[in-house]
């Protein structure tokens, strides 16, 4: 490495950075702008190298967007994290405080320490220790701080365009999404260093039941609360077909030398038992499972405004993550089927499509070594995201897109995120930082 490492800087820095109770609304008046104001503040604080020496704009109201001139720009590179964070659930139990930055146990607490201000201070930090050293990256970096990734707001589509204006075609983009996740398949003890080279699609669809309505004093039956809790019933025990993408027949590959002696002859012949395959991971856990399949999620429900009226409008709201392979409307094929209600009205909300699966060449192969070189003890491997990123907008610009947090997680930090108890490894984060300055020693020339 070229410097040394400031393991208590880049700690003190995502403590103050969590303490910042930078929450996304998809309602913009409630957004607090000040502490938005605040956060931009902090960073030039906390890394005044790297504000002294790169270009900054401001993207939207809060995003931001730095330019590092390498010594080519042939093949630049976008290093992506976003600063706002999901409310906390008022009745939510923490051991700590959600926006307390507390150390304890060997842990960094509060909400925003996994998704994502790791991934700011780690990018950050990385810069801050190459600049240092008085060096120069190989190549043109670009780093992209989104501030509405949470509500999937407009910041990382404001920065497609500007660098989509300057001529800029990344040779690389690297956001949050995987990480060197342990406890993630069932009989592997290696930690998997899991790397998105895709991501699922993410709509949102509404069930509509309408009716009469009333006085609850006379019910009618087949009313709109019925019928609606009847598709949602009938949705839950018809999911999606099982399938198996092509990155999660790569990752099974991977896996093979890893599993059990008695499934490694199975999962070594993926290609030709893929049916069997998509079994097991559904068998294998929620987490497994939304590997294999498009996942549907019943998240909202709304009804009679009064505990003695009989609703006219009942609905519901879904929560779609598509698979790759699935479209948008074979979903609502899928859904119209399995409701068997005409009555029930299907309204897409939000229409979000599969990211295209990026390839496993040059771009991934620095990724992969890198894991290799920080986290020897990990199995690195392509994976389909499960969730959403800001990223998906920068496949508009490259084809070049990966999804990788470079931080140990187990898998009680996985369910963490947008829950309560978020944390994570207080040496961990330093490795993590560690991992991207990494990467930036070793772009191409």
């Amino acid at each position: 490495m070229s410097s040394a490492a400031h393991p208590e800087r880049v700690v003190r820095a995502l403590q103050a950075l969590v303490q910042l109770p930078t929450v996304s609304y998809y309602d913009a008046e409630r957004i607090d702008s000040a502490v938005f104001d605040a956060l931009v503040a902090e960073l030039e604080t906390q890394f005044p190298l790297l504000h002294a020496n790169l270009e900054r704009h401001r993207i939207g109201a809060h995003g931001l967007l730095f330019h590092w001139r390498g010594a080519a720009s042939d093949k630049p590179v976008v290093l992506m994290a976003h600063t706002d964070v999901v409310p906390v659930d008022p009745d939510s139990t923490w051991q700590h405080e959600a926006f307390s930055g507390a150390i304890a146990d060997g842990y960094l607490w509060g909400r925003g320490t996994l998704d994502d201000k790791c991934c700011v201070v780690g990018i950050c930090e990385a810069v801050e220790r190459v600049l240092e050293a008085d060096q120069m990256p190989a190549q043109d970096v670009w780093l992209s701080f989104g501030a509405d990734e949470e509500v999937m707001g407009s910041n990382a589509r404001e920065a497609v365009d500007f660098l989509r204006g300057r001529g800029v075609r990344p040779w690389l983009v690297l956001d949050e999404g995987g990480a060197i996740a342990g406890g993630a398949f069932p009989g592997v003890e290696a930690p998997l260093g899991v790397v998105g080279v895709t991501e699922k699609g993410v709509s949102a669809i509404e069930l509509v039941a309408e009716g009469r309505g009333g006085h609850a004093s006379m019910p009618s039956p087949d009313g709109p609360t019925y019928r609606l809790a009847r598709a949602i019933t009938r949705l839950d025990k018809a999911p999606m077909p099982a399938k198996v993408p092509a990155p999660t027949l790569e990752l099974m590959r991977r896996l093979a030398p890893h599993l059990p002696a008695a499934l490694r002859p199975l999962v070594s012949n993926v290609d030709h038992l893929k049916p069997l395959v998509a079994r097991i991971l559904v068998a294998a856990g929620s987490e497994a499972g939304a590997m294999a399949r498009t996942t549907i999620a019943t998240t909202t429900l709304s009804g009679s405004p009064a505990n003695n009226v009989i609703a006219s409008t009942a609905k519901a709201g879904l929560n779609v993550r598509i698979q790759v392979g699935d479209t948008l409307a074979g979903v609502v094929d899928h859904i119209r089927r399995v409701v068997r209600d005409d009555s029930i009205r299907i309204d897409v909300v939000d229409a979000g499509e599969p990211s295209p699966v990026s390839p496993m060449g040059d771009a991934f192969e620095l990724v992969e070594s890198s894991i290799r070189a920080v986290y020897p003890e990990a199995v690195p491997t392509p994976y389909a995201l499960m969730g959403a990123t800001d990223s998906r907008h920068f496949t508009a610009i490259t084809d070049n897109v990966y999804r990788f947090a470079p931080f140990r997680m187990s898998k009680s930090q996985r369910e963490a995120i947008h829950s309560f108890d978020e944390r994570i490894g207080v040496d961990d984060l330093v490795d993590g930082a560690t991992w991207y300055q990494h990467l930036i020693e070793r772009l191409p020339r």
